[in-house]
């Protein structure tokens, strides 16, 4: 928001406003010195919102704190020092916030959201988007490798009781299995870590962890690798933030235990949680289906270059898919998807390099945070760009989001967006630009009114490659 700012304390930290205190641990076992750890760390955290102009900071515990002994002592001196008075808030209002940020961007409708922290596993069921009933236990990474596994590497006898109590307590829990069209989401930072983990053990083209697929084997194979390694062999595994090395294999264990008390085959992961889930909350936002998110990223994106006018844009996209209808008229869904986000962001790639533009797009796309976009559509709609500049570009690059065998597709596409970029700058500015295509066996005739000019150039051999057909725009033609 404009006035407030959330920032994260939490058992484990992931990112630079992130702090690794450890709380729900150290709080019972060290008192006053994580105590001190805290202050600081929130001490910090205040003065970067202030930096940042926030006229309010909330300050929000959850499980570390909610199961701590004497956690009071902790939100008591957070509040005489330093002001902040400290909301320890209910497993229920937990679980609402991370539901609210895990599920904000992803295209999921259906499912179980669970959230993994240090101390506490929350488990939420929803439909059409929206919570239904909720699971509050006491596993977390953190606290379960601590009762557990206090051996480096864990005994197998050790490890066979953890996957004992873990069983025992998930089906005492009572979680339903998840039915034909239903979807596994988690979040939380051994979630994230886990998907880290299996990211950097292959090739895969987008960096972000919001969307990544984690599948149930992968899974099981990265639990047995971290159970039989050394502490000390474990914080070097690629992937795997050195401050989760200790808590890992009893997180991951859970995680597999998981997969199976629900029947879950694959994770959708999600990189965001509480923190955004308590943002949206303060925000009176509940969680917004996955097209008003994509809008909202696109115009994001857009909006932070100057020379980017949405009407242009608009001129553009109406001519591309005005194109794929008449011509390509049994298009893919995401084809259509991708290139109507590609119609309205070509601009941005001027802003850069006139010559280069699609490329620098392509490039802007893989690096943004787009929520709303599942990998493989943000993978789609970068090899489109990249293929409209440059016919030498193969999809399999982006393998294996991408693949050879959407060659043929994707090129028609970024031929149909360089036809509808060539139109919409030939044709008066302010002005609606009507197209009528007529598709015979051998060639493709579009008229276009309010054409002043135009000429094949590298289109129209392209064009023919693709479709099979000739292409004859008429400028200023009428039937």
């Amino acid at each position: 928001t404009d006035d407030a700012e959330v920032l994260d304390v939490r058992e484990g930290g992931d990112t630079d406003r992130d702090a690794d205190l450890r709380v729900g641990q150290r709080v019972i076992d060290r008192g006053d010195q994580v105590v001190d750890r805290t202050l600081e760390a929130l001490q910090d955290f205040r003065a970067m919102a202030l930096g940042a102009g926030a006229d309010r900071t909330v300050a929000v515990a959850t499980a570390a704190i909610r199961d701590a002994d004497n956690g009071h002592v902790l939100t008591s001196r957070i509040r005489r020092e330093l002001g902040l008075r400290v909301e320890v808030i209910g497993g229920r209002e937990e679980a609402r916030c991370g539901f609210l940020g895990a599920l904000h961007g992803l295209e999921v409708s259906h499912g179980l959201l669970f959230d993994l922290g240090g101390g506490s596993l929350q488990v939420t069921r929803f439909r059409g988007r929206r919570p239904g009933r909720t699971w509050s236990l006491p596993l977390g990474a953190l606290r379960l490798s601590a009762a557990f596994l206090r051996n480096d590497p864990p005994r197998p006898p050790d490890l066979r009781r953890l996957r004992a109590h873990l069983r025992r307590l998930l089906r005492v829990a009572g979680l339903p299995r998840l039915a034909r069209g239903q979807s596994l989401v988690g979040t939380g930072g051994t979630v994230r870590n886990l998907a880290k983990i299996d990211l950097r053990s292959r090739p895969y083209p987008v960096s972000r962890l919001h969307g990544y697929l984690l599948s149930a084997e992968r899974v099981r194979e990265i639990a047995s690798l971290l159970a039989a390694t050394r502490l000390r062999k474990r914080e070097a595994i690629p992937g795997l933030s050195e401050d989760r090395a200790d808590s890992i294999v009893g997180g991951s264990l859970l995680v597999v235990a998981l997969l199976k008390a629900v029947g879950a085959e694959e994770i959708l992961v999600s990189g965001q949680g509480v923190r955004e889930g308590l943002a949206y909350a303060l925000l009176g936002d509940g969680v917004p289906a996955p097209h008003r998110v994509r809008e909202a990223a696109l115009l994001s994106l857009a909006g932070r270059f100057r020379d980017w006018r949405p009407d242009t844009a608009e001129r553009r996209r109406r001519l591309a898919l005005a194109l794929l209808a008449a011509i390509e008229p049994a298009s893919k869904p995401e084809i259509r998807e991708a290139l109507d986000h590609a119609a309205r962001l070509l601009d941005i790639g001027r802003a850069v390099d006139f010559f280069d533009r699609h490329q620098h797009v392509a490039d802007m796309v893989m690096a943004t945070e787009l929520n709303g976009f599942s990998h493989r559509e943000i993978a789609l709609l970068a090899a489109l760009l990249r293929r409209a500049g440059d016919p030498r570009s193969e999809p399999r690059d982006l393998a294996p989001l991408v693949t050879g065998a959407d060659r043929d597709r994707i090129e028609r596409a970024a031929v149909l967006l360089l036809l509808a970029d060539d139109i919409e700058e030939r044709c008066p500015k302010g002005k609606p630009v009507a197209v009528r295509c007529r598709v015979g066996q051998r060639q493709v005739i579009v008229d276009v009114p309010s054409l002043a000019g135009w000429r094949p150039r590298g289109v129209g051999p392209r064009f023919q490659r693709a479709f099979g057909k000739a292409l004859l725009v008429r400028p200023g033609a009428r039937r």
